[in-house]
This record gives C-alpha cells, sequence and structure tokens, in this order.
C-alpha cells in the first residue's frame, strides 16, 4: 500500500509520497514515487503515483516520449511542448491508456488489475500552478478552491487533519506541516505506509526552484513534528470537558436533555402469569 497527498494553495503547491510497497508481511521493499520533471524557467511538474508499481512505473517511462494531438493546431504535445498543465493532464492520461490497451488483456489474464492512480501538479510558464488526480481510466478532476488537495492510496487516516486546516489560503509553510501531520496520522496507524518520504515544495512563479527533500526517521524537523502531534493532539482532548449525565448539574454544556427527540427502545418484562397480547 502507499499514501501519497497533495495540495494547491494561493502560495504554491505540495506533494508528499511515503516510499514503502509490500506484497505481503514478509516482502516489503522501498520504491520511489514522486517523480520531477523540470526545465528551469519554462516548467515545474511533480507526478506522484499509486496503484500496482509495474504500472506506475511504465506510465512514467511512457510519459517521458508520449504525444498526444494539439486540439486546435493538430501538432503533436508531450510533456515537455505542452503550453498547460491541463494539456500534460491529458498527455498523462492517454499514457495510461496506451498501457492498458497494451498491457491490460494479459495483466487480467494473469488475476492482476490495471490498478493505478496519479497525482500530477506544476506550472507552465506564466499559467497559475494545477493539480490534477488521474485515475486508472486516464480521465482526470482538477484541484479547485473549494478542494484544495488530493490523496491515493491508503488515504483515511491522513484525511481529518487536512479537512480541518487546509483552505486557499493556507500559507505554504502551514500547508507542508499539515501535509506531514497527515502523513505522520497514517504512519501512526498503518503498517504498510513507510519512512523515507519524499516532500516537494514548489512557490508560484519559481519555475524550477522548489524544497525537493528525503525525510527519514533521522529527519530533525519530521522527528520533532512526530514527537509533538501525539501529545498536543492528548492535550487538547483534555482540554475538552466530559460528558455529565446529570441534569441537575451545573455544568455548562450537558450532554442530557429535559427532552428527548426519541425514545430508545426497551425490553418490556412480562410479569408472571400474563400472556403476549
Amino acid at each position: 500500500m502507499t499514501y501519497c497527498v497533495a495540495a494547491r494553495v494561493n502560495e504554491g503547491l505540495v506533494f508528499l509520497s511515503d516510499s514503502r510497497t509490500n506484497a505481503g508481511i514478509d516482502q516489503i521493499s522501498t520504491f520511489r514515487k514522486a517523480t520531477v520533471f523540470e526545465r528551469e524557467g519554462d516548467r515545474f511538474i511533480t507526478l506522484l503515483s499509486a496503484g500496482n508499481l509495474s504500472i506506475s512505473q511504465s506510465v512514467r517511462e511512457i510519459l517521458q516520449s508520449h504525444s498526444i494531438e494539439d486540439e486546435q493546431t493538430g501538432e503533436p504535445l508531450t510533456l515537455w511542448t505542452a503550453t498547460s498543465m491541463y494539456d500534460v493532464a491529458r498527455v498523462l492520461g492517454s499514457a495510461v491508456r496506451e498501457l492498458h490497451q497494451r498491457d491490460g488483456q494479459a495483466l487480467r489474464e494473469q488475476g492482476v488489475d490495471f490498478n493505478v492512480s496519479m497525482l500530477l501538479g506544476g506550472q507552465i510558464g506564466t499559467e497559475d500552478p494545477r493539480l490534477f488526480q488521474i485515475y486508472s481510466a486516464g480521465n482526470f478532476i482538477e484541484a479547485a478552491p473549494e478542494t484544495t488537495y488530493f490523496q491515493i492510496g491508503e488515504a483515511k487516516y491522513g484525511k481529518p487533519v487536512l479537512d480541518r486546516i487546509l483552505s486557499s489560503d493556507t500559507s505554504l509553510e502551514e500547508a507542508t506541516k499539515c501535509l506531514l501531520v497527515s502523513m505522520d496520522s497514517t504512519l501512526k496507524s498503518n503498517l504498510s505506509v513507510g519512512l523515507p518520504l519524499d516532500l516537494v515544495v514548489y512557490r508560484t512563479g519559481q519555475l524550477g526552484q522548489a524544497h525537493i527533500l528525503c525525510l527519514d526517521e533521522d529527519n530533525a524537523y519530521f522527528k520533532y513534528l512526530h514527537n509533538s502531534w501525539g501529545p498536543k493532539l492528548r492535550a487538547a482532548f483534555d482540554a475538552i470537558d466530559n460528558p455529565v449525565w446529570s441534569l441537575e448539574s451545573s455544568a455548562e454544556h450537558p450532554i442530557a436533555r429535559t427532552q428527548s427527540r426519541f425514545s430508545p427502545l426497551k425490553k418490556v418484562t412480562q410479569s408472571a402469569g400474563s400472556t403476549a397480547p
């Protein structure tokens, strides 16, 4: 399994992925799931992948030389000639479909699903940074101001903090911290997600100058975050009053009510000698 997450905020883009793959409890490997395509001053693109490792690796190889037809000019478009991130997403989706046509039947015959999902984001020229999620069918959706992040892989454990913290106005530094907390929560709850982590932080307009880091268990900041988040979460939990059951209590927020919307079901014990209706 894996966990990848990416966010688009007004200040830029943040990408984070783990590196654990496994085919059983005794066969665990480390593979990088983040790829950066960069031409300084022109474009900066990051790709994260989850799903079948052989499929995602093949898609990345095909992507580097794959082309589609420009909808307006009819000229071939590639990762390196596309003038918008939307067209790059189209190129990637087409590469996924090409691989499915080539290998899909053979995989089905071996009982293997064609399973791959990807997060693609970046900036080309003066266009605003954009973020996409690509599915196994090659179709995709784009992040919007109301949906600032995408997750693929083992998403459920890291989702709550993203929903509570992230918005378009979140600073790039806070977005980075939020994604790292999301990843730490996933690491805590799922052994199929593991270190090291690949982190890419891109600021709008930089076109090639990004923070690209590999974080392992010795990274000072991630170690600090890991050791701080649990106790601070516990302290916030402890600061909330426990429920008070007595209506006579002076509690500011009583959980009991004098009237209820419904009455709980109760089992009625029949007295001796009575008969059921």
